[in-house]
């Protein structure tokens, strides 16, 4: 392989023009001759046995070529990128100039990643909410933990109330006929759960097991089903089980059960941490949105259309794999939504966008700002990438080259230094406690501005 020539052809494009030896290419097309020269038929010779010349003259002189640039441009091409040293974004589009005695002449054309300019990128504006979470929201937060924790207790002694689960059969009939999805066996429902239409679970209140009744019910007029919308309709239902769900007592042993803590108010104080640092992890997020869109506002420069593409082709793969661990395909997916292809790529489009965007404006800042990945900073995220996987760190190194985790780091390093010199606006939170029979002062306003720095010790 020789490099013959780079050049420029438009903004982020560049033509890289370079050689293969004739020597190397002619060892190809042999390799490929005595690979698939039983696929030739050759008159006065058998399959398999025809010299090259001969099918090259029957054929034509170029018909191993295809297949020997095939095998051969991969290994060289890369060769040929690594000298030029270019950072490249697109795969490349491939031309032959020619084929001669002194070797094969390729063009490869490229986009490369382009170096953006950021104008300003010191002393962005944010609004942060100063989190806090009310006894109410922890309240409920154990209440849910409760619930998963229910004994559910079949009962046989009484009728059907509201907030049991009740499994029974219904057919339905309207105008006197059955229709479509109006009839189950064995059915479960938990009365009060709205689940189905209006006045439907209330006339199950009352019933008892194995006691047959009717349910008279009138469909909406905006039901989904058109030949039934406001029409009324008798369910003919029977009873199999009632089932209660018995919530365990709130206190010391209830929290033993649930988590690690002795008592109650241990496992209170706990869930309540929890929530202030998801909320606060919340905030910080939304500051850094903001950040971000203040940041791209301020980058300048073109950018390659194939950056878009290929980080909404990443996205699609991403949420295809998310589909996949929760059990569902893409198409099954798409089936369900009424979606296209195409519409979901335009779903995930604006996304890419920001992506390709502020990663590019963080790296034209670590350049500016000259910052550096050092080998400890390099190991250390190594480690917290196999730590999130479960993986050794010797394996997470021979799937993920050092170089891509070091573009990471000054990423970060660049987001980090953003944040630090940031005005962030702290914005008071409304209160969710409930209200009492004394009118409270009015909330201490914010300070107007403040630096992000600062904030965090206030």
């Amino acid at each position: 392989m020789k490099l013959l020539n780079v050049k420029d052809i438009a903004t982020n494009e560049k033509e890289i023009e370079f050689s293969i030896d004739r020597a190397a290419f002619d060892a190809e097309v042999n390799n490929v001759y005595k690979k698939n020269a039983s696929k030739f038929n050759v008159p006065g010779f058998r399959r398999g046995k025809a010299p090259k010349a001969f099918i090259e003259k029957m054929y034509g002189e170029g018909v191993f070529y295809e297949d020997a640039l095939n095998n051969l441009l991969p290994k060289e091409y890369e060769a040929v990128l690594a000298e030029t040293k270019l950072d490249t974004v697109s795969r490349p589009e491939i031309d032959i100039k020619s084929i001669d005695e002194s070797g094969v002449v390729i063009t490869a054309k490229v986009f490369v990643r382009p170096l953006l300019t950021v104008t300003e990128y010191k002393g962005l504006k944010a609004t942060r909410e100063n989190v806090s979470v009310a006894d109410e929201a922890v309240d409920a937060e154990i209440e849910k933990v409760r619930e998963r924790n229910a004994r559910v207790l079949e009962i046989s002694d009484r009728p059907a109330q509201n907030g049991d689960e009740v499994v029974f059969d219904f057919d339905g009939y309207a105008d006197g006929k059955a229709f479509e999805g109006g009839k189950a066996e064995n059915y479960s429902l938990k009365l009060g759960s709205g689940q189905f239409i209006p006045g439907f679970e209330e006339q199950i209140v009352g019933k008892s097991i194995g006691e047959d009744f009717d349910v008279n019910v009138t469909f909406p007029n905006e039901y989904h089903a058109s030949e039934l919308a406001g029409k009324p309709a008798v369910f003919k239902c029977k009873i199999h089980e009632i089932k209660e769900s018995r919530l365990p007592e709130l206190d010391d042993e209830f929290a033993k059960d649930v988590s690690e803590f002795d008592t109650l108010a241990e496992y209170k104080a706990s869930v309540k941490a929890k929530m202030e640092e998801s909320a606060n992890k919340t905030a910080d997020a939304a500051v850094d949105e903001q950040l971000m869109a203040e940041l791209i506002a301020k980058t300048e420069g073109d950018i390659p259309e194939v950056m878009f593409e290929n980080e909404t082709d990443a996205a699609l793969r991403d949420y295809e794999m998310r589909l996949r661990y929760s059990g569902l395909d893409l198409n099954t997916f798409l089936g369900y939504t009424g979606k296209t292809m195409e519409q979901l790529r335009e779903d995930f489009r604006p996304q890419a966008i920001k992506q390709v965007k502020s990663r590019l404006a963080l790296e034209a800042i670590a350049r500016a700002e000259n910052l550096e990945a050092t080998d400890e900073d390099i190991e250390a995220e190594f480690g917290k990438i196999a730590e999130a996987y479960g993986m050794e760190v010797e394996k997470i190194k021979e799937n993920i080259p050092a170089e891509s985790i070091r573009e990471d780091v000054l990423v970060g390093k660049a987001a980090l230094l953003v944040r630090d010199n940031a005005v962030i606006t702290k914005q008071r939170k409304k209160s969710t406690a409930k209200k009492t029979a004394k009118k409270e002062a009015p909330a201490e306003e914010a300070p107007a501005e403040e630096k992000a720095s600062e904030s965090e010790d206030k």
